[in-house]
């Protein structure tokens, strides 16, 4: 054991792609998992109304935020092994990206509250109510730390409620990203430090201001409850698919992940519905990979394995996990892939082939299927904890997590990035485990 992590801190120092596969992983039914879910999907139905009431693009599903899960056809994302499907969170409504389950839900959660502890709310009043109490919640601030979606997803909740909204964002967020939000009313500060510390310059100003909400992306409860429901749809579209998912035909998901509240809030919603049926991997860029280095080595930064810290996905450009998924992910998670960013790439330019738009982070799961059955550590996963299954019955699932917003300049350059690298994709031939 000390051996193979010698050889993965060498691998991961290196720059080179690894899987590491979780040795306290315990796949099982799950009662507290399918508890939380289970007052998710409530809160969710509770809000229903008012999401429909303020977002037109809602109407039509009666405020469901949800997308598309999409059959991958061959060669179309390269040598993908076996059954995969995408799970198009890409193209979510209203925020373009994940972000849309974890920060809407909070904004919109966070307003409820205020509301029935000021008496605007009564327990018989219809949610609806609050999208005529704009000045209520004009006198209240909302403020989060990101490195850019989740920044609009709550900037964009926040502001259609009628809160002053700032967004604090580190030195990779994307220009295009601050400028949607100034044009929407909101106050963003720049800064030119990373993503922790635009979080913790977050958090400090909010703890002055009386009437200030931070959403914590290293450890809000809600962002993490508003993610676990994706599951729940997830389970609906499988069965609309006729597929089944049992441990003879087993689940493996691979959520792209930053600082961990969406991919640990889906994996934890996932387990809640399939139990050891499913197994969740997280997959980071190269020089990003926080969870790696936490749960493997328990190292609190990227920095201290020797990493940069920079990448093309700046939506997974964290240097440290959120110690609420640590703590959450220690025997629930299957494991960790890094990838990276010309294969990111690639997969942005294969994806616009197929008409789905991507940013670099949204890729990232297309690294899971390769390392799970092309790598010595995915071949012991394997012997471990799908014994007995043969690889076609396994369904893959890529969660994409962004692109829709993407401005058609940065998506070309994106695109002519990916022209200018060599065709063969560097996984699985330099996968070194």
């Amino acid at each position: 054991m000390a051996d193979d992590l010698d050889a993965l801190r060498d691998t991961v120092r290196a720059g080179r792609s690894a899987l590491w596969a979780n040795p306290a992983y315990l796949p099982a039914e799950d009662v507290q998992a399918r508890q939380d879910l289970d007052r998710a999907l409530a809160d969710w139905r509770m809000l229903a109304p008012l999401l429909a009431r303020v977002f037109p693009d809602l109407e039509a599903t009666h405020g469901h935020i949800g997308s598309d899960l999409i059959p991958v056809p061959e060669g179309a994302f390269g040598p993908l092994p076996g059954h995969v499907l995408i799970k198009g969170d890409h193209a979510l409504p209203v925020a373009g990206s994940i972000k849309a389950r974890g920060g809407i839900f909070e904004v919109f959660m966070c307003a409820v509250t205020q509301s029935r502890a000021a008496g605007l709310l009564g327990p018989d009043d219809p949610v609806t109510k609050l999208a005529e109490t704009r000045d209520f919640f004009a006198q209240r601030t909302i403020a989060v730390g990101s490195t850019g979606n989740l920044g609009l997803s709550v900037g964009i909740a926040a502001r259609a409620l009628g809160y002053r909204c700032i967004v604090h964002m580190s030195h990779d967020a994307k220009a295009w990203k601050f400028e949607r939000l100034r044009k929407l009313g909101v106050e963003v500060v720049l800064h030119t430090a990373d993503y922790t510390a635009a979080v913790a310059a977050a958090r400090e100003a909010t703890d002055a201001d009386p009437d200030g909400y931070f959403v914590d992306d290293e450890s809000s409860e809600l962002l993490f409850r508003g993610y676990s429901a994706a599951a729940a749809e997830l389970a609906i579209q499988l069965d609309a698919m006729g597929i089944a998912v049992t441990p003879d035909k087993p689940l493996c998901l691979y959520l792209p992940c930053g600082i961990g509240g969406a991919p640990g809030g889906i994996a934890y919603g996932a387990r809640a519905i399939f139990g050891a049926a499913a197994h969740s991997f997280f997959v980071e860029p190269q020089q990003s990979a926080s969870a790696l280095c936490q749960m493997a080595f328990d190292a609190p930064s990227v920095h201290d394995l020797g990493l940069s810290n920079r990448t093309e996905a700046d939506g997974m450009a964290v240097a440290t996990l959120s110690p609420l998924v640590h703590a959450r992910m220690r025997q629930r998670l299957a494991g960790v892939c890094t990838v990276g960013d010309a294969d990111m790439l690639r997969w942005v330019a294969c994806g616009a082939a197929q008409g789905l738009r991507f940013e670099p982070s949204a890729t990232a799961g297309f690294a899971g299927p390769l390392h799970l059955v092309t790598s010595g550590a995915g071949a012991a996963f394997r012997a471990r904890h799908l014994q007995g299954v043969a690889p076609e019955d396994i369904t893959h699932i890529v969660w994409a997590t962004g692109g829709r917003f993407v401005p058609d300049t940065a998506h070309a350059a994106f695109l002519a990035s990916a022209a200018a690298l060599p065709e063969a994709f560097d996984l699985p031939q330099k996968i070194s485990q």
